[in-house]
């Protein structure tokens, strides 16, 4: 359920970002006044406002849906809550020899005769 809802919200997320990019602000009505955009809309003069605020509106709503949907579920996993409450594994420290004392060689490694 969770990942169907993360994706959900990342193709509202796109969806909204792309909205948002395709309006035109509010200087821009200037211009068109004047004729540099009007016979260029696909809409109509005015009619691409309103679809693409309302499909703006409607995109919001679904991102803070699922935005809260998401913080819901992830409240309420029985999973970790935090990295704090992780069990971390027990390391030993590295014996110190003390100063001037040289580490005997391991068993393992045969002693070799000097000549």
């Amino acid at each position: 359920m969770q990942t169907i809802l993360i994706i959900v919200h990342v193709l509202v997320t796109i969806g909204l970002i792309g909205l948002v990019l395709v309006q035109q602000g509010k200087g821009a009505d200037i211009g068109a006044a004047f004729g540099s955009g009007a016979s260029q809309t696909v809409f109509g003069s005015r009619g691409s406002a309103s679809f693409l605020s309302r499909a703006t509106a409607v995109l919001a709503t679904l991102f803070f849906v699922t935005s809260l949907a998401l913080a819901y579920i992830s409240a309420t996993s029985t999973g970790r809550k935090s990295v704090t409450e992780t069990a971390v594994p027990a390391q030993t420290a590295p014996v110190q020899q003390p100063a001037g004392m040289v580490p005997a060689a391991p068993a393992d490694v045969p002693v070799v005769p000097k000549q």
